[in-house]
């Protein structure tokens, strides 16, 4: 019982207090300004045309009978259409199935099997890769739509392009049947499992209200800022760190990059004024290696932030001096957006940790158990050395949940907070540094990776009798995935290694192996368990010493 009429309050709140509301905030208020920046097309959009471009988009899927809580699936890379996507779907009561355009056909297949989306809207560029997944999937989707097709790639039959689904279609805003609730999910983000189907990620309406909210005000991001993401969209830390997600929610603009390259980056920066990008560390180094080479005049950039793994502090003093003195590191999960932050005077002197938990997050570091989760009071010795597994509790920015995968549930969400299977160990002031992980994961260019999903596609070939998957050092990638096979045919080759892992619909490319070794066998447990710790101990010494060798 209230001590007031809480009926209205209530009924605005959980009706109201909408992303998509906000975003409509913004084409009223800010209806001439730059939403987003296209310079690879030379086109630009204010968030009067953008929203125009969003309820097109709604209309196209109110005809093909998508309603509230059905899938849009957008296999795209950072594009204008990507934006559309972002805003359109929701104004339905569409769930937007944001998916790393990277997967390999039968990944995608099995992606749209697990979510069954009405319309896939996809890049040009996979082309062949969606018409490949189309004829393995057993679900039918009503509608292909290719998009953003700079590559003047001809229209398989049957599909659509984007142009034809919304060009005719009405700029008003569509009439959506039911109201939306701050519960509904409205996103839907893709993360590695340790099968060949990516877990799905459920975003709810107040997760991207409060996500936004907490990028806004980490950097702090306002209406006159430009922001760049080197890494895609797709990602929870690409829509959400300076992506779409805070940018339209504030008022700002977005600049479309579609394909990483560090001089251009760098390029766009000094040309359109962009104040904060956004990254993996590998894209830092790069960057910092084409401005000393080529130095722009940067002195716009409000800041670069990093996510993917911590820095060490000479990483994060070069960079520091080679492209801004305003570095951000976030520490997080997809699941849950960033839950600790180092701001640029935190570093370089807190580089190596992931800091302190974000205002409305806590993480901490938990006893290590065998076969069971410590209680999340179960906290290690605050002595920096004591290593324990790290949880993280962010119920404004988590639903705690996957879409139809109640297991993986169970196994990583427990009593409010997120176990995330990284270890750690932390001080009296409470700062995380992080150690390494309980599982296997192996983290090329900011993509997860699980050795078990690349060693069934490779147990695949009938000459391989076992395999064992796991990582080196790189400079670039952060690790390189490295396969060990055991070959039941004498006569298998390296060569044949590499061509089978490069035709593999299973395998995308960024998980395929850059380095094989065939051996005589795999170490075990004595209850059959592959020792892929010990394999990674070695591992480096394996490719020193030449018995790696690299792939084509």
């Amino acid at each position: 019982m209230r001590t007031y009429d809480d009926t209205m309050f209530i009924d605005t709140f959980e009706h109201e207090y909408t992303w998509a509301n906000g975003f409509l905030r913004n084409v009223h208020r800010y209806g001439s300004r730059t939403a987003v920046i296209d310079p690879e097309t030379n086109r630009s959009w204010t968030y009067r045309a953008l929203n125009a471009e969003a309820n097109k988009l709604a209309h196209a899927l109110l005809n093909d009978g998508c309603r509230k809580n059905d899938v849009v699936f957008a296999a795209l890379r950072n594009c204008p259409e990507f934006t559309f996507c972002y805003t359109g779907p929701r104004k339905i009561g569409a769930i937007l199935l944001a998916a790393n355009y990277n997967l390999a056909a039968g990944e995608m297949a099995l992606l749209i099997n697990h979510n069954k989306p009405r319309v896939v809207i996809y890049s040009a560029n996979i082309s062949d890769i969606i018409t490949q997944a189309e004829a393995m999937c057993t679900w039918k989707p009503d509608r292909f739509v290719m998009a953003d097709n700079l590559e003047g790639v001809a229209l398989p039959i049957g599909h659509v392009s984007y142009e034809a689904y919304t060009g005719t279609q009405p700029e008003t805003e569509p009439k959506a049947a039911v109201r939306p609730h701050i519960y509904d999910e409205v996103l839907r983000l893709c993360t590695s499992g340790t099968t060949a189907l990516p877990k799905s990620v459920p975003i709810n309406d107040i997760n991207e209200v409060l996500s936004a909210h907490d990028a806004i005000m980490h950097y702090p991001l306002n209406i006159h800022d430009v922001t760049l993401n080197m890494t895609p969209w797709f990602h929870r830390g690409g829509c959400h760190s300076g992506g779409p997600g805070p940018a339209f929610y504030v008022g700002c603009a977005v600049l479309i990059m579609r394909k990483f390259q560090p001089q251009t980056t760098l390029n766009f920066v000094e040309k359109y004024h962009i104040t904060f990008i956004m990254g993996a560390p590998a894209n830092l180094e790069m960057l910092s290696r084409a401005q000393s080479r080529t130095p722009r005049n940067l002195s716009c950039l409000r800041g670069i932030i990093t996510m993917g793994a911590p820095l060490s502090q000479a990483d994060c003093t070069r960079f520091m001096q080679t492209l801004t003195p305003n570095i951000f590191n976030g520490y997080g999960t997809t699941e849950t957006f960033w839950n600790s932050f180092l701001r640029p005077y935190n570093l370089p002197d807190g580089a190596g940790s992931v800091g302190v938990s974000s205002l409305d997050d806590e993480v901490r570091v938990v006893q290590l158990y065998d076969g069971r989760k410590a209680e999340p009071d179960d906290m290690v010795s605050h002595d920096n050395q004591t290593e324990g597994e790290i949880i993280i509790r962010a119920p404004e920015k988590t639903t705690y949940a996957y879409y139809h995968n109640d297991e993986m549930a169970r196994a990583k969400f427990y009593k409010g907070w997120m176990y995330t299977g990284d270890t750690g160990v932390w001080n009296e002031d409470w700062i995380v540094t992080v150690r390494g992980r309980k599982d296997d994961m192996i983290v090329v260019s900011g993509e997860n990776i699980y050795p078990a999903q690349i060693e069934e596609a490779i147990s695949e070939n009938p000459k391989v009798r076992d395999c064992l998957v796991t990582a080196v050092p790189d400079k670039v990638r952060g690790e390189a995935v490295v396969a060990y096979v055991v070959a039941e045919d004498k006569s298998l080759t390296l060569g044949e290694l590499y061509a089978f892992c490069r035709d593999s619909p299973m395998l995308s490319r960024y998980k395929r192996p850059r380095y094989f070794a065939i051996v005589d066998d795999i170490p075990r447990t004595a209850t059959g368990k592959k020792l892929h710790y010990q394999m990674k101990a070695c591992a480096l010494q394996d490719l020193e010493s030449g018995l790696l060798k690299k792939s084509d």
